[in-house]
């Protein structure tokens, strides 16, 4: 678990540089970076998680795992996030709507019973317009190639690939140590996956996002969030479905869709204001409190 934990933020910090290397090279903005290198990047647990399950003929874990991160990533992983270091930084307009579209197809997947080929091929057709609206939205003015302010591209992307590998190594590492304790101590497998392994998945977004948050970095920090809810959406479920049918189980109820709606909006209402403070994030930590109850219940 140590050892996990000192990955993780190793991972955190050389993403982070490795992003900003590549924010300024490319000419996009840091919110642009943190939503789809960063944001996608870290959902790489989720995605080897889902497919993992789908391949193994249970795909429905896949569904659960996109559920229980999103919720996370917001109500757990933004709300630590800003109580350590509160983040002044707004979201975009077309982030706000991928966002806020990824949830409402989410919510209705669940309440349609199964998502299939078709729909998975549509989920990601929506994730390549939002990658290709973001790319466009997100560039700024770059300076000249012959002044020596732009960074070379290969140092930015090597550390972005080490960063991640980092997390997810971290992440991993973590999460076993932990499983391997919870289950020294008696604890339920039941309680172990909703809370150490569903966490687990999430760790590498609040690594990154903490590193960014600390050093001022807001809206790469928030748009690591938004990019992730909108990746483990259209592109977890879209690849998911695409390999495996995924059929809602009588598991997924009314708390999952509740969430998942309140949520959503709160972290597009806060990222339109422009600032997330603590008493956002204590109130998130309460909710997220509310939801394992329900969920356990």
């Amino acid at each position: 678990m140590a050892l996990g934990l000192g990955l993780l933020v190793a991972g955190g910090e050389v993403l982070l540089r490795g992003a900003l290397g590549l924010s300024t090279r490319l000419g996009l903005s840091p919110a642009i970076i943190g939503a789809v290198v960063m944001g996608f990047g870290t959902s790489s647990p989720e995605l080897a998680a889902s497919m993992t399950a789908a391949l193994a003929g249970a795909p429905g874990i896949a569904l659960g795992n996109v559920i229980g991160s999103n919720v996370a990533n917001i109500a757990l992983i933004l709300a630590v996030t800003v109580l350590v270091a509160p983040i002044t930084a707004r979201i975009g307009g077309m982030e706000a709507v991928a966002l806020s579209a990824a949830t409402l197809a989410l919510v209705g997947v669940l309440l349609l019973g199964e998502i299939g080929l078709l729909l998975g091929v549509a989920f990601l057709g929506g994730l390549a317009i939002f990658l290709w609206a973001s790319l466009r939205a997100g560039q700024v003015e770059m300076p000249e190639e012959g002044d020596g302010a732009r960074p070379a591209l290969a140092p930015g992307l090597v550390m972005v690939v080490v960063g991640l590998a980092l997390l997810v190594g971290g992440a991993q590492m973590l999460v076993g140590g932990a499983v391997a304790l919870a289950e020294g101590f008696g604890v339920p497998p039941a309680i172990i996956g909703l809370t150490v392994v569903a966490v687990g998945t999430s760790l590498p977004e609040l690594a990154a996002s903490l590193a960014a948050a600390l050093r001022g970095q807001g809206a790469m920090a928030l748009g690591n969030i938004v990019g992730s809810n909108i990746f483990n959406v259209l592109g977890i479920l879209g690849v998911t479905a695409i390999v495996h049918p995924i059929a809602v189980v009588d598991a997924f109820g009314t708390a999952d869709i509740v969430s998942l709606l309140l949520t959503a909006a709160a972290l597009v209402a806060l990222g339109l204001y422009g600032r997330i403070g603590r008493i956002a994030g204590l109130l998130g930590l309460a909710g997220y409190g509310v939801y394992v109850a329900a969920v356990l219940s």
